[in-house]
């Protein structure tokens, strides 16, 4: 039995000899390897933590004392460390551990973030709540140099360093990446600044002693206050963190355990917020993931352990993106292409590669990028601004109040729609055609495969006086379906029979309708399926199909409230027609993680499951029946 085996909790860290402790910081990275091997993850992040975590968790008593993880990504091995080793042959599968901290698994995970640049906020209210019920905890907060460029963080800090009270200790994790290699001003700024809880009480003292001198005290002290801080800005220019108040230990190797337990011992004992600057090498211990050049294994597929080549997949939705973006690049000089510290990931890096100087990474930031397009589409340019779907939540007023507003021609690309399955709740981009909807101006796009993604981008790219958005969901396209007929904007894609049933399919939801019809046709049932391309504005020629149908059945890979179903209800209420309407969507709940498909036969989003409610419709229509939708009674 290894070390690892008889770890149940971290108090089992605190007997260990140094030799143990080395042994089992081996045994992590390797059963950090073969879990990922298997089903994917976040390995690079975690290589990189293994002694940190260890020192925190040696140093600190969790749960007692609360320890938040930034992103989450970087928590694998705190989940090992909190008695959840073995079930990590069900890393993200269902019914397995989660790829993030999940509250249902361990007293040891208080929150459950992936989006970034939150732990320092989460662990300020933490701190300030232990502070004012008088209770003798400490909170830690786990946040990479790639997070801390994030907006959010830095109004964390600014807060943080006022509350003088707050058992808080920040260890920045700093390797110089987040995704791919930090971006900004901030990645220059990380210097080595060291200050220890004895520099306050001795300055204290001195100035005290100094001051109560007549005449030249008082001038003495500041005189002296001055060099020392001239001599720390001419020696390690630009001390942020010191420079906001808040105390600063470090860097420190983030690999020697002994040096990280002795920095966290130090800040510990401050009793108020402290900076730990923690400098680690993404991927560290694993050959195959240093080498990585693309991103150490942020989140690699499934890959073999001995070569570290990844199993080969298919062309994905975001390899047809990446083609077409520079393709209207080529022809368009006043495309620019944007994101947020996610390159590779959306397919921009050919992009980057071919026009770098039309390319903008701004670091963990959608607000940030979201205005800057504003800015960028003021001065004459067409920004492209490529984000997965559940980020663009962060944005949203800058969308409406900064875009919309003043009619900018910014076009976002939001990749991993709808549906995700794998990284759960957070991150299956189900929310944003709901809060789109509500944007005056905004134009939606939603392709069902390829050939329609590069369609409606470049239809997208060509409107200057609104934003428009084109979204698809994560992995492979379909085989492209082809149009039966036109209906206005819209394709019609299958027409057999009566005017029974009309099924609007959205987007990747389009493929699932057109099976749909195949079922209904078999069971005598006249269908007409139609694609509206652009679901925001409702097209008038869908309006006038459902007032020529008996039944309409919209069908979407986004949250069923405010969406396209319930945007589209609204609108032939509003142009009088009483036609039955069904609605299919993702309900408004938070989805556990499991595959695409598992998750989408569980809610109900599946050809035989629409087709068997339709059938029953249908059924209660001839008998004159009313047919009841939980959103609409026809």
């Amino acid at each position: 039995m290894g070390v690892l085996d008889s770890i149940a909790g971290p108090r089992d860290l605190r007997g260990l000899s140094d030799d143990e402790l080395t042994a089992l910081a081996a045994e992590i990275r390797d059963r950090l390897v073969q879990a990922c091997s298997r089903v994917g993850g976040h390995l690079g992040p975690n290589l990189g933590v293994v002694e940190l975590t260890l020192a925190i968790h040696r140093v600190f008593e969790s749960p007692r004392d609360r320890v938040v993880f930034d992103t989450g990504h970087q928590s694998y091995v705190h989940k090992m460390l909190t008695g959840r080793a073995d079930a990590f042959t069900g890393l993200r599968t269902e019914g397995g551990l989660s790829g993030y901290p999940s509250q249902a698994e361990s007293e040891h995970d208080i929150v459950e973030n992936s989006h970034a640049s939150t732990a320092l906020s989460y662990a300020d209210g933490i701190a300030k709540a232990y502070a004012i019920r008088g209770e003798d905890r400490h909170t830690v907060a786990v946040i990479g140099d790639g997070a801390l460029t994030g907006g959010m963080a830095w109004e964390a800090l600014n807060n943080i360093a006022i509350a003088k009270d707050s058992r808080l200790v920040i260890v920045v994790n700093d390797n110089g990446r987040s995704y791919t290699p930090t971006i900004g001003g901030l990645a220059t700024a990380l210097t080595a600044l060291r200050t220890n809880p004895r520099y306050e009480h001795v300055l204290d003292v001195v100035k005290r002693r100094l001051n109560a001198v007549k005449g030249v005290g008082p001038a003495t002290y500041d005189a002296l206050h001055a060099v020392k801080k001239g001599l720390k800005d001419a020696l390690a220019p630009q001390g942020l963190f010191e420079d906001l108040g808040l105390k600063y230990v470090g860097p420190v190797d983030g690999h020697d355990l002994a040096a990280m337990e002795q920095a966290l011992a130090q800040a510990k004992r401050f009793n108020g917020p402290v900076i730990v600057h923690a400098i680690t090498r993404k991927g560290f211990g694993y050959d195959a993931a240093e080498r990585h050049e693309a991103d150490q294994f942020h989140s690699p597929q499934p890959f073999d352990i001995e070569t570290g080549e990844e199993k080969v997949r298919g062309r994905i939705w975001t390899d047809v993106f990446a083609d077409e973006i520079v393709r209207i690049g080529e022809r368009r000089p006043d495309v620019v292409a944007m994101t947020a510290a996610m390159m590779h990931p959306v397919g921009l890096d050919d992009f980057q590669r071919r026009f770098p100087e039309r390319t903008i990474d701004v670091g963990i930031a959608e607000q940030h990028a979201a205005t800057s397009a504003a800015g960028l589409a003021i001065g004459g340019l067409h920004p492209v601004v490529a984000i997965y779907a559940t980020f663009l939540n962060r944005a949203f007023d800058q969308v409406l109040m900064d875009i919309a507003l003043h009619r900018c021609g910014v076009t976002f690309v939001l990749d991993r729609a709808g549906v995700t399955g794998d990284d759960g709740a957070s991150h299956n981009g189900m929310w944003d055609m709901s809060f789109l909807q509500v944007v005056p101006g905004l134009r939606l796009a939603a392709p069902r495969d390829a050939t329609r993604l590069r369609e409606l981008l470049n239809e997208a790219v060509e409107v200057d006086d609104a934003p428009t958005v084109v979204r698809f969901p994560k992995g492979p396209p379909p085989a492209d379906i082809p149009t039966h007929s036109k209906a206005g904007g819209a394709d019609v894609l299958v027409r057999t029979g009566p005017l029974d049933v009309l099924v609007v399919g959205v987007g990747s939801m389009a493929s699932v309708a057109v099976e749909v019809a195949e079922r209904l046709d078999a069971q005598g049932i006249g269908v007409t399926v139609v694609d509206p391309r652009w679901v925001k504005p409702v097209d008038p020629a869908v309006v006038e199909l459902a007032r020529q149908h008996r039944l309409v059945v919209s069908v979407e890979d986004n949250g069923r409230v405010g969406g396209c179903g319930a945007t589209l209800l609204q609108t032939l209420n509003d142009a009088g027609v009483t036609t039955p309407f069904r609605l299919h969507g993702v309900p408004q709940e938070f989805l556990g993680h499991a595959k695409r498909a598992a998750i989408l036969e569980r809610i109900g989003l599946t050809p035989q499951a629409i087709a068997l409610g339709i059938v029953e419709d249908m059924t209660a229509l001839a008998e004159g029946r009313v047919v009841v939708d939980a959103d609409h009674v026809g």
